[in-house]
């Protein structure tokens, strides 16, 4: 019998790479994915952009250049996809992949649906394509208390507060990204400034802009889409080769996949239409049972979320933080690339 554990690998999205991963790229990756990163540099300076090693290689970190769409998503996808190359596969049997919103295209690449080169294609077109929407963004709300268990009736508050303003006349508003702990809404200036006026109180952190963030996942992503199937063909895609949990929880398998369905989904639903990234990691962990869930970088800060998740559905006795921190000292359930002591335990 095979020794190795099975695992679920979750390529994280935007605000990943943050001041503290400045330089992680060459540091962690350099030596021994140069080719690759060359590859991607190349790809940047044909486009008469700054390359990949030249962002991660700046002095200081700049919210204003490294937090921009253009840039953070080929960071972001290049932190990714070396720590994903880097698992030991002696150790772990990858059984499905997923992502966040950007990491759905990270999540491509993982799965085999395109090749790690065109994946960066995607997510550094992606990137600029972004940026063309409507005016407007997206507010992130806590929805779980200091022990991430839900705060009884409040989701269902800012559901029907949401609805309430959405309805009336100019103004766009809409769920974005569910993270299971925490809710994106995404609209115009509008929609936003009503939110906030709005919506009933909320626990632990205040509810906060998203510094260079669209209303990504809402109908004003519309130029995005556009652009995006305009640019990028259906012929960079082909049936993956390991299954892929998309943002509605829909399973992409082996061998019953149409290729171009997953590029429709891609540049179509996926930027359009509310992502539930909650959704997806119970679908990925019910149906796979894996044995523990990998987490690369940039960063760690979607490990919350996937807990959280894991707690919404009692995943393995799991029912709240103190009981998730207990099972990480004892037995980790969640390996995160971007902490150096399990990192150790993940890498070749």
């Amino acid at each position: 019998m095979s020794k190795r554990k099975t695992a679920i690998v979750v390529a994280p999205g935007r605000g990943t790479y943050g001041k503290g991963e400045l330089g992680s790229i060459a540091r962690l990756h350099g030596a021994r994915f140069g080719a690759r990163i060359a590859d991607f540099d190349a790809q940047r300076r044909t486009r008469g952009q700054p390359t990949v090693s030249e962002l991660d290689g700046a002095e200081r970190f700049s919210v204003a250049t490294h937090m921009r769409g253009d840039v953070a998503a080929p960071l972001i996808y290049t932190a990714t996809v070396l720590d994903w190359l880097s698992i030991d596969r002696d150790r772990f049997d990858v059984v499905a992949t997923l992502g966040n919103s950007m990491g759905w295209y990270s999540a491509l690449a993982l799965g085999g649906a395109v090749s790690v080169s065109d994946g960066f294609r995607i997510a550094n077109a992606m990137g600029l394509n972004s940026q063309t929407h409507g005016p407007g963004g997206q507010i992130l709300m806590q929805v779980v208390d200091e022990n991430w268990r839900p705060v009884p009736g409040l989701r269902e508050a800012l559901f029907a507060c949401v609805a309430d303003i959405a309805a009336r006349p100019g103004v766009g508003l809409a769920l974005s990204i569910d993270l299971a702990g925490m809710l994106v809404f995404a609209g115009n200036e509008e929609g936003l400034a009503a939110l906030l006026a709005e919506a009933p109180p909320t626990p632990g952190r205040d509810p906060l802009r998203l510094a260079g963030h669209g209303p990504f996942h809402t109908p004003l992503m519309y130029g995005s889409a556009d652009k995006a199937q305009a640019e990028l063909p259906a012929s960079l895609f082909a049936g993956p080769s390991i299954p892929m949990v998309d943002g509605r929880g829909h399973i992409w398998r082996r061998f019953a996949s149409d290729p171009s369905a997953i590029w429709d989904y891609t540049f179509g639903h996926q930027i359009l239409a509310p992502y539930d990234f909650a959704r997806s990691v119970e679908v990925a962990v019910r149906e796979f049972a894996p044995d523990v869930i990998i987490l690369p970088g940039p960063g760690d800060t979607l490990g919350g979320a996937i807990a959280q998740s894991l707690i919404g559905i009692g995943w393995q006795g799991l029912s709240d933080k103190a009981s998730f921190a207990e099972r990480q000292k004892a037995d980790p359930i969640l390996l995160s690339m971007g902490r150096p002591e399990q990192r150790e335990l993940v890498v070749a």
